[in-house]
């Protein structure tokens, strides 16, 4: 009985009626053999389809029972919605009449979701082009769309279908749907509380009545999942203040009857709030306590806070594994003192064995090779198992670029319980990038950048890149390549080739050309983990080309030392980089400095530039960013600094809000009729950033998404400038918006100059983005 109810699940109880009593004269026989088996009333379903579900051959011996199985295997199939058996004269003749096939979806009233969307959800209950159709699925369907509607919020939305028939035993499906206004949320209480106020509880949740985003944020939708999140995030609120009894005892969600407000009300009981006494260590801590205990953030006498607890443990656990105790157990037990409101921990680790790595797995990378990864491993095979290798490790490839993301898992070794395998899983990102940026400004109007890298070259991590500036007045051509593994030990080796050429900005009639073009090696030599030291050398050549309204600067340099300078300059640079992540960074620092020095050749001098960026953290959504950069030059053997190797500031990497490059020193130009000056940029140069990030309103922990408020403090000075000071320094503030896009980086910024003088390029909306391949 119960295999008959499960072949016949989701048929009719009608079509199963009829079927069964047609075959009633069928089953009243005696039992025969069969001489032969006919199939009529068949449209669309191959006859090979029927005699392979039938219990029976000809030749077989017939009788009521395999008669019943047959038509329970024919209605099973799912094809048919009657089905007869004949007998006559030993012969049977199965009569089957086929389920209508869905000849066309369509849908009417929708706005919410797209055609595409709705057609997918009702693909995966069965019902699209070409398939059975039948009332109970007609209806499983409406509930489907139903659904949908109420995960958005729409509460109110109908949904009626029409069937249509139409030729070969076909049917058109339309659904009509009214989707009614959207249930948004009127109401959040919070009863019970007594510690803190609900309206700072409230601030705690995504959820709320409404704002003035939340046409984009749909923060004022309910959505159980994100009620679940926000009691959690309450939860962890009280539990991190002391309330180590608090508890939700219900939440109730209750609709208008017109079904367009809802209101939501969660009961607690916050308990009382308790203090630490005391925190106790108690196992075997491997003759090291006195380090263990320096890990301990639980403080006596502050008030119970669980995230305390449970950095302590991560700590802990950690500092086993970075002597090898992958699996190492601690346990933080509390005993409650109810009366005087205290919680004394003990600290209970367990550490184990000792374990060593047998081998280190590589998944997902099907484009970079597994040794452009496994070169980066700090943990090796067949060495004791250390956590804080493991970590480098990880950051270590991280640090590539060449992933969106990168986890480390530890797996112990069936049958050897001292042994583990670790498995790196990563994300490969698109590490080709064709990069556009631009930007406006009433003199030089839309400017553009072009550059196309990849940063993984056939996946074997080397970097080859080719930047061309499309700018009427800036032009040039760079071709980089970089190979990171030179030799084994991790000296990389860079080459540079590159072709510039300036004109003047102001004066649409001048031609004259500063052009440089130049080739470079350098090398990077790593000293620590994070510390890499680099030199080259490399061979330049810059000419003046004379022309209309050159600037002064340039033709009193050229006057001098002659119109073309070749030289030979040296390198040498040091960069310190310990981020936790080189596309999106929320901790660590980077150190650089980067020195030039010709002391051969037409041109003598020497120049640097210092770098120096902070990530704080201030929590899981918020990061706090500095950033400093200073250049200075100057020339030697008694000449002045070269005018073509002065720095330039302004724009995106420098003070945002004024155009790039046209901060600093101006030079007036030769038989100008109305006096123009030219940018021509300065030997020393300042530059300050901090950014405030956050995640981008409704975007979540989304952290390739982000928005952050800036203040940025600069300017570049000349030789002549003998006392530069902080009333000549430029000054802006704005909002930006930065995001990893699937098409490449994008990065937008508005900016207001707060502190500018006349003469000033202003360009307030600057913005960079990048095309991936």
């Amino acid at each position: 009985m119960n295999q008959s109810k499960r072949g016949l699940r989701g048929l009719s109880l009608s079509a199963l009626a009829m079927g069964l009593l047609a075959a009633l004269p069928a089953w009243a026989v005696d039992p025969f053999t069969l001489r032969d088996i006919r199939v009529e009333g068949l449209q669309r379903v191959e006859p090979g389809t029927v005699f392979a579900s039938l219990p029976f051959r000809i030749g077989d011996q017939y009788n009521d029972d395999k008669g019943s199985a047959a038509i329970r295997s024919l209605f099973g199939l799912g094809l048919f919605s009657d089905v007869r058996l004949q007998i006559s004269n030993d012969v049977l003749v199965v009569i089957v009449e086929e389920r209508p096939t869905v000849a066309g979806l369509s849908f009417s009233g929708i706005k919410e979701f797209s055609d595409e969307v709705l057609r997918g959800v009702l693909r995966d209950i069965g019902l699209t082009d070409g398939r059975p159709f039948d009332k109970a699925l007609a209806d499983r369907a409406e509930q489907e769309l139903k659904r949908q509607y109420i995960n958005r919020s729409f509460y109110g939305a109908e949904v009626v279908t029409t069937v249509t028939p139409t030729e070969r035993n076909r049917v058109n499906l339309n659904f009509s749907v009214t989707e009614g206004e959207i249930a948004k949320i009127t109401e959040i209480r919070i009863v019970g509380n007594q510690a803190f106020s609900e309206s700072t509880l409230r601030d705690l949740f995504d959820l709320d009545t409404g704002n003035w985003l939340s046409w984009y944020t749909k923060s004022d939708r309910y959505s159980r999942a994100k009620l679940n999140a926000d009691i959690e995030t309450l939860r962890s609120y009280y539990l991190s203040r002391g309330f180590i009894d608090f508890r939700i005892d219900s939440t109730q969600v209750a609709i208008s009857p017109d079904k367009q407000s809802m209101s939501v009300t969660i009961n607690v009981t916050e308990g009382d709030r308790y203090v630490v006494s005391s925190v106790a260590l108690q196992g075997d801590y491997l003759d090291r306590e006195d380090e263990f205990k320096s890990l301990v953030t639980l403080k006596p006498g502050e008030a119970y806070n669980v995230e305390d607890v449970t950095n302590t443990t991560k700590a802990f656990t950690e500092y086993f594994g970075a002597f090898g105790y992958a699996f190492a157990q601690v346990e933080a037990t509390p005993d409650i003192d109810r009366v005087n409101k205290r919680v004394a921990f003990t600290l209970r680790a367990t550490p184990q064995r000792r374990v060593y790595v047998r081998r280190i797995h590589v998944e997902g990378n099907n484009r970079t090779r597994d040794e452009i990864i496994r070169r980066e491993f700090r943990q090796f095979e067949a060495a004791w198992y250390d956590s804080d290798r493991i970590r480098l490790s990880r950051d270590r490839i991280d640090r590539l670029g060449f992933f969106t993301s990168v986890d480390l898992n530890t797996e112990p070794v069936p049958g050897s319980p001292d042994q583990v395998d670790l498995t790196v899983t990563v994300v490969e990102k698109p590490t080709g990038n064709l990069t556009l940026g631009a930007g406006y400004s009433q003199e030089e109007k839309l400017s553009i950048i072009a550059g196309i890298r990849q940063e993984n070259v056939f996946g074997t991590g080397n970097y080859l890149g080719l930047d061309i500036n499309t700018s009427k007045f800036n032009r040039q051509l760079v071709v980089s390549t970089v190979d990171p593994y030179f030799t084994k030990d991790g000296v990389s080796r860079a080459f540079d080739a590159y072709y510039r050429t300036t004109r003047p900005y102001d004066n649409q009639d001048g031609d004259y050309r500063l052009v440089t073009k130049g080739l470079s090696v350098r090398f990077g030599v790593p000293f620590t983990e994070i510390d890499t030291v680099f030199f080259g050398a490399g061979v330049e050549q810059t000419t003046i080309e004379p022309g209309n309204f050159l600037p002064t600067a340039y033709e009193d340099y050229a006057a001098q030392f002659g119109r073309t300078s070749n030289t030979l300059p040296l390198t040498l640079g040091w960069t310190r980089d310990s981020r936790d992540s080189a596309l999106v960074p929320t901790k660590g620092r980077l150190m650089r400095v980067n020195g030039e020095m010709s002391l051969s050749g037409d041109a003598r001098y020497a120049k640097t530039n210092l770098q120096f960026q902070q990530y704080y953290p201030l929590s899981r959504q918020y990061t706090l960013a500095f950033n400093a950069e200073l250049g200075y030059g100057k020339g030697l053997g008694g000449r002045p600094y070269p005018v073509f190797k002065n720095f330039f500031g302004g724009g995106l990497g420098s003070v945002r809000g004024f155009e790039g490059g046209t901060l600093g020193p101006t030079s007036p130009v030769i038989n100008s009729p109305n006096g123009s000056v030219i940018n021509i940029g300065g030997n020393r140069s300042i530059a300050l950033n901090t950014e405030f990030i956050m995640p981008f309103p409704g975007a979540g922990n989304d952290r390739t998404l982000r928005m952050f408020g800036f203040f940025d403090v600069g300017n570049v000075f000349g030789e002549n400038d003998t006392r530069p000071h902080a009333r000549d320094l430029r000054a802006s503030v704005g909002l930006g918006v930065s995001w990893l896009s699937p098409i490449g980086p994008l990065r937008i910024a508005f900016a207001n100059p707060v502190r500018k003088f006349e003469g000033d390029r202003i360009q307030r909306f600057q913005f960079q983005i990048g095309t991936s391949f």
